[in-house]
Protein backbone atom coordinates (compact mmCIF):
# COMPACT_ATOMS: atom_id res chain seq x y z
CA UNK A 1 0.00 0.00 0.00
CA UNK A 2 1.27 3.24 -0.80
CA UNK A 3 0.19 6.99 0.48
CA UNK A 4 -0.08 9.57 -2.14
CA UNK A 5 2.10 12.71 -1.52
CA UNK A 6 -1.04 15.51 -2.17
CA UNK A 7 -2.64 13.09 0.93
CA UNK A 8 -0.36 13.44 3.22
CA UNK A 9 0.31 16.82 2.82
CA UNK A 10 -3.14 17.55 3.36
CA UNK A 11 -3.16 15.96 6.54
CA UNK A 12 0.13 17.66 7.29
CA UNK A 13 -1.10 21.16 6.74
CA UNK A 14 -4.65 20.70 8.79
CA UNK A 15 -2.23 19.29 11.85
CA UNK A 16 -0.14 22.49 11.47
CA UNK A 17 -2.69 25.05 11.03
CA UNK A 18 -4.16 23.34 14.19
CA UNK A 19 -1.41 23.25 15.87
CA UNK A 20 0.12 26.90 15.17
CA UNK A 21 -2.66 28.59 13.69
CA UNK A 22 -0.61 32.26 12.88
CA UNK A 23 2.31 32.49 15.35
CA UNK A 24 4.48 30.23 17.81
CA UNK A 25 4.60 32.55 20.94
CA UNK A 26 7.43 30.91 22.78
CA UNK A 27 9.77 29.99 19.87
CA UNK A 28 9.38 33.03 17.59
CA UNK A 29 9.47 35.57 20.06
CA UNK A 30 12.53 33.46 21.66
CA UNK A 31 14.49 31.72 19.39
CA UNK A 32 16.36 34.38 17.29
CA UNK A 33 16.14 33.79 13.95
CA UNK A 34 19.57 32.11 12.12
CA UNK A 35 19.85 30.00 15.15
CA UNK A 36 20.65 26.16 14.42
CA UNK A 37 20.42 22.92 16.48
CA UNK A 38 21.08 19.02 15.85
CA UNK A 39 18.04 16.57 17.72
CA UNK A 40 17.66 13.00 17.57
CA UNK A 41 14.29 10.47 17.59
CA UNK A 42 14.75 8.28 20.36
CA UNK A 43 12.70 4.90 20.88
CA UNK A 44 11.18 4.29 24.53
CA UNK A 45 9.91 0.99 24.10
CA UNK A 46 9.83 -2.41 21.84
CA UNK A 47 7.96 -2.11 18.87
CA UNK A 48 7.10 -1.68 15.19
CA UNK A 49 8.52 1.72 13.22
CA UNK A 50 6.11 3.33 11.17
CA UNK A 51 5.57 6.71 9.47
CA UNK A 52 8.65 8.22 9.37
CA UNK A 53 9.09 9.38 5.93
CA UNK A 54 5.60 11.43 7.06
CA UNK A 55 7.62 13.01 10.33
CA UNK A 56 10.51 13.74 7.63
CA UNK A 57 7.95 15.70 5.50
CA UNK A 58 6.58 17.70 8.04
CA UNK A 59 9.71 19.70 8.96
CA UNK A 60 9.92 20.57 4.90
CA UNK A 61 6.69 22.03 4.98
CA UNK A 62 7.40 23.54 8.30
CA UNK A 63 10.08 25.44 6.92
CA UNK A 64 13.35 25.17 4.63
CA UNK A 65 16.84 24.33 6.15
CA UNK A 66 16.18 20.99 8.59
CA UNK A 67 18.28 18.07 6.73
CA UNK A 68 16.61 15.10 8.35
CA UNK A 69 18.09 11.57 7.88
CA UNK A 70 16.58 8.23 9.13
CA UNK A 71 18.41 5.51 10.60
CA UNK A 72 15.32 3.11 10.11
CA UNK A 73 12.82 2.66 7.90
CA UNK A 74 8.97 1.31 7.98
CA UNK A 75 8.12 -1.89 9.25
CA UNK A 76 11.91 -1.99 11.36
CA UNK A 77 11.47 -3.77 14.42
CA UNK A 78 13.33 -0.54 16.91
CA UNK A 79 13.72 -1.21 20.52
CA UNK A 80 14.24 0.76 23.57
CA UNK A 81 17.23 3.42 23.16
CA UNK A 82 17.43 2.69 19.43
CA UNK A 83 18.08 6.14 17.53
CA UNK A 84 15.17 5.98 14.66
CA UNK A 85 16.44 9.85 12.91
CA UNK A 86 18.83 12.93 13.50
CA UNK A 87 17.96 16.49 12.30
CA UNK A 88 20.29 19.26 11.97
CA UNK A 89 19.14 22.64 10.93
CA UNK A 90 17.11 25.80 11.93
CA UNK A 91 15.92 25.15 15.29
CA UNK A 92 12.95 27.44 14.58
CA UNK A 93 11.37 24.69 12.18
CA UNK A 94 12.48 22.18 14.19
CA UNK A 95 10.59 23.37 17.57
CA UNK A 96 7.39 24.45 15.30
CA UNK A 97 7.26 20.61 13.78
CA UNK A 98 8.26 18.39 17.04
CA UNK A 99 4.44 17.69 18.22
CA UNK A 100 2.86 17.42 15.00
CA UNK A 101 5.79 15.18 13.74
CA UNK A 102 5.82 13.25 16.64
CA UNK A 103 1.80 12.73 17.01
CA UNK A 104 1.67 10.80 13.56
CA UNK A 105 4.53 8.93 14.12
CA UNK A 106 3.70 7.54 17.37
CA UNK A 107 0.34 7.07 16.42
CA UNK A 108 1.05 5.23 12.97
CA UNK A 109 3.77 3.19 15.03
CA UNK A 110 1.30 2.26 17.12
CA UNK A 111 -0.73 0.75 14.95
CA UNK A 112 2.15 -1.26 13.26
CA UNK A 113 3.13 -2.51 16.54
CA UNK A 114 -0.50 -3.97 17.77
CA UNK A 115 -0.57 -5.03 14.07
CA UNK A 116 2.72 -7.29 14.45
CA UNK A 117 1.80 -8.40 17.98
CA UNK A 118 -1.40 -9.87 16.43
CA UNK A 119 0.07 -11.25 13.71
CA UNK A 120 2.80 -13.03 15.55
CA UNK A 121 0.35 -14.90 17.97
CA UNK A 122 -1.52 -16.36 14.72
CA UNK A 123 1.30 -17.74 13.28
CA UNK A 124 1.04 -21.30 11.79
CA UNK A 125 -2.37 -20.90 11.10
CA UNK A 126 -4.03 -19.51 8.08
CA UNK A 127 -5.57 -16.83 9.77
CA UNK A 128 -4.91 -13.01 8.54
CA UNK A 129 -5.24 -9.69 10.69
CA UNK A 130 -7.09 -7.15 9.23
CA UNK A 131 -8.49 -3.86 10.13
CA UNK A 132 -11.60 -2.42 9.88
CA UNK A 133 -13.57 0.85 9.05
CA UNK A 134 -13.04 1.92 12.90
CA UNK A 135 -10.49 4.39 12.09
CA UNK A 136 -10.45 8.70 12.63
CA UNK A 137 -12.06 10.70 10.57
CA UNK A 138 -10.12 11.93 8.17
CA UNK A 139 -6.60 9.39 9.12
CA UNK A 140 -8.00 6.24 7.44
CA UNK A 141 -5.42 6.20 4.92
CA UNK A 142 -2.65 6.65 7.20
CA UNK A 143 -3.87 4.18 9.69
CA UNK A 144 -4.68 1.17 7.42
CA UNK A 145 -0.92 2.04 5.78
CA UNK A 146 0.08 1.48 9.10
CA UNK A 147 -1.35 -1.51 9.51
CA UNK A 148 -0.12 -3.38 6.50
CA UNK A 149 3.24 -2.73 7.65
CA UNK A 150 2.93 -4.27 10.95
CA UNK A 151 2.12 -7.23 9.28
CA UNK A 152 -1.52 -7.14 8.95
CA UNK A 153 -4.04 -6.79 5.98
CA UNK A 154 -6.63 -4.27 4.71
CA UNK A 155 -10.64 -4.90 5.11
CA UNK A 156 -12.51 -2.66 2.70
CA UNK A 157 -11.84 0.83 2.00
CA UNK A 158 -15.20 2.13 2.70
CA UNK A 159 -18.84 1.70 1.74
CA UNK A 160 -18.44 1.90 -2.22
CA UNK A 161 -15.64 -1.40 -2.17
CA UNK A 162 -18.03 -4.29 -1.25
CA UNK A 163 -21.36 -4.97 -0.01
CA UNK A 164 -21.36 -6.36 3.28
CA UNK A 165 -24.59 -7.26 5.17
CA UNK A 166 -24.55 -6.03 8.75
CA UNK A 167 -26.94 -7.05 11.49
CA UNK A 168 -28.76 -3.84 11.40
CA UNK A 169 -28.68 -4.30 7.22
CA UNK A 170 -30.42 -7.66 7.67
CA UNK A 171 -33.02 -7.07 10.30
CA UNK A 172 -34.22 -3.53 8.79
CA UNK A 173 -34.62 -5.25 5.35
CA UNK A 174 -36.26 -8.73 6.55
CA UNK A 175 -33.78 -11.39 6.95
CA UNK A 176 -30.57 -12.87 5.47
CA UNK A 177 -31.79 -14.71 2.30
CA UNK A 178 -34.54 -12.61 0.73
CA UNK A 179 -31.77 -9.12 1.21
CA UNK A 180 -28.80 -11.14 -0.16
CA UNK A 181 -31.47 -12.02 -2.92
CA UNK A 182 -32.42 -8.78 -3.91
CA UNK A 183 -28.76 -7.35 -3.18
CA UNK A 184 -27.50 -9.68 -6.07
CA UNK A 185 -29.92 -8.31 -8.48
CA UNK A 186 -28.12 -4.56 -8.42
CA UNK A 187 -24.77 -4.86 -7.57
CA UNK A 188 -22.06 -5.72 -10.13
CA UNK A 189 -20.56 -8.96 -11.49
CA UNK A 190 -17.03 -7.72 -9.66
CA UNK A 191 -18.71 -6.97 -6.44
CA UNK A 192 -18.48 -9.30 -3.36
CA UNK A 193 -21.11 -9.86 -0.86
CA UNK A 194 -20.09 -10.31 2.96
CA UNK A 195 -23.02 -11.02 5.68
CA UNK A 196 -22.57 -11.18 9.40
CA UNK A 197 -23.73 -14.00 11.38
CA UNK A 198 -24.87 -14.17 15.07
CA UNK A 199 -25.43 -18.25 14.83
CA UNK A 200 -25.15 -21.26 13.15
CA UNK A 201 -28.88 -21.08 11.84
CA UNK A 202 -28.31 -17.85 10.08
CA UNK A 203 -24.43 -19.00 8.76
CA UNK A 204 -26.93 -21.88 7.11
CA UNK A 205 -28.69 -19.08 5.42
CA UNK A 206 -25.80 -16.58 4.41
CA UNK A 207 -24.44 -20.02 2.64
CA UNK A 208 -27.74 -21.08 1.11
CA UNK A 209 -27.93 -17.85 -0.93
CA UNK A 210 -23.81 -18.18 -2.17
CA UNK A 211 -22.10 -15.04 -0.19
CA UNK A 212 -18.77 -15.18 -1.23
CA UNK A 213 -17.42 -13.98 2.64
CA UNK A 214 -19.33 -14.58 6.27
CA UNK A 215 -18.63 -12.66 9.45
CA UNK A 216 -19.04 -15.25 12.61
CA UNK A 217 -20.12 -12.32 15.14
CA UNK A 218 -19.62 -12.51 18.50
CA UNK A 219 -18.96 -16.48 18.19
CA UNK A 220 -17.81 -18.55 21.13
CA UNK A 221 -15.01 -20.43 19.90
CA UNK A 222 -16.46 -23.84 19.33
CA UNK A 223 -19.47 -22.29 17.33
CA UNK A 224 -16.99 -20.92 15.09
CA UNK A 225 -15.43 -24.30 14.55
CA UNK A 226 -18.43 -26.12 13.95
CA UNK A 227 -19.10 -22.95 11.34
CA UNK A 228 -15.45 -23.67 9.56
CA UNK A 229 -16.73 -27.50 9.69
CA UNK A 230 -20.28 -26.76 8.06
CA UNK A 231 -19.04 -24.10 5.39
CA UNK A 232 -16.39 -26.30 3.91
CA UNK A 233 -14.67 -23.89 2.16
CA UNK A 234 -17.60 -22.55 0.42
CA UNK A 235 -17.34 -19.11 1.63
CA UNK A 236 -14.42 -17.34 3.54
CA UNK A 237 -14.98 -17.00 7.34
CA UNK A 238 -14.39 -13.88 9.15
CA UNK A 239 -13.98 -13.91 13.10
CA UNK A 240 -15.16 -10.13 14.48
CA UNK A 241 -16.28 -8.63 17.82
CA UNK A 242 -14.25 -9.00 21.10
CA UNK A 243 -10.66 -10.21 19.48
CA UNK A 244 -8.12 -9.25 22.22
CA UNK A 245 -4.25 -10.38 22.44
CA UNK A 246 -5.29 -13.03 24.84
CA UNK A 247 -7.90 -14.78 22.52
CA UNK A 248 -6.78 -13.91 19.46
CA UNK A 249 -4.46 -17.18 19.14
CA UNK A 250 -6.99 -19.95 20.36
CA UNK A 251 -9.80 -18.13 17.39
CA UNK A 252 -7.13 -18.37 15.03
CA UNK A 253 -7.13 -22.43 15.54
CA UNK A 254 -10.75 -22.62 15.14
CA UNK A 255 -9.55 -22.65 11.12
CA UNK A 256 -11.29 -19.24 10.05
CA UNK A 257 -9.83 -17.34 7.18
CA UNK A 258 -9.57 -13.92 8.55
CA UNK A 259 -9.81 -12.21 11.90
CA UNK A 260 -10.59 -8.39 11.95
CA UNK A 261 -10.15 -6.15 14.79
CA UNK A 262 -11.60 -2.25 15.20
CA UNK A 263 -9.36 -1.65 18.02
CA UNK A 264 -5.90 -2.01 15.95
CA UNK A 265 -7.10 2.17 14.67
CA UNK A 266 -9.55 3.20 16.79
CA UNK A 267 -8.29 2.83 20.65
CA UNK A 268 -4.78 1.32 19.74
CA UNK A 269 -1.70 3.11 22.45
CA UNK A 270 0.58 5.19 20.84
CA UNK A 271 4.16 3.85 20.55
CA UNK A 272 6.84 6.17 22.53
CA UNK A 273 9.16 7.83 20.93
CA UNK A 274 10.84 11.20 22.27
CA UNK A 275 12.47 13.96 20.02
CA UNK A 276 16.03 15.14 21.80
CA UNK A 277 17.63 18.31 21.28
CA UNK A 278 21.58 18.07 21.44
CA UNK A 279 23.12 20.40 24.29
Amino acid sequence: MQLLQSYVDSIIHTALEEDIHYVDVTTDYLIPDGHTSRAYYIAKDNGVLCGIEIAKRVFALVGSGVTFTESLTDGTKVRKVDIIARMEGDTKVLLKGERTALNILQHMSGIATATNRCAELVEGTKAKITDTRKTLPGLRRLQKYAVTVGGGYNHRYNLSEGAMLKDNHIDAYGGIVPAVTELRKKIGHMTKIEVEVRNLDELEQALSVGCEIIMLDNMSCADMQKAVEITAGRALLEASGNVTEANIAEIAKTGVDIISLGALTHSVKCFDISMRFEK
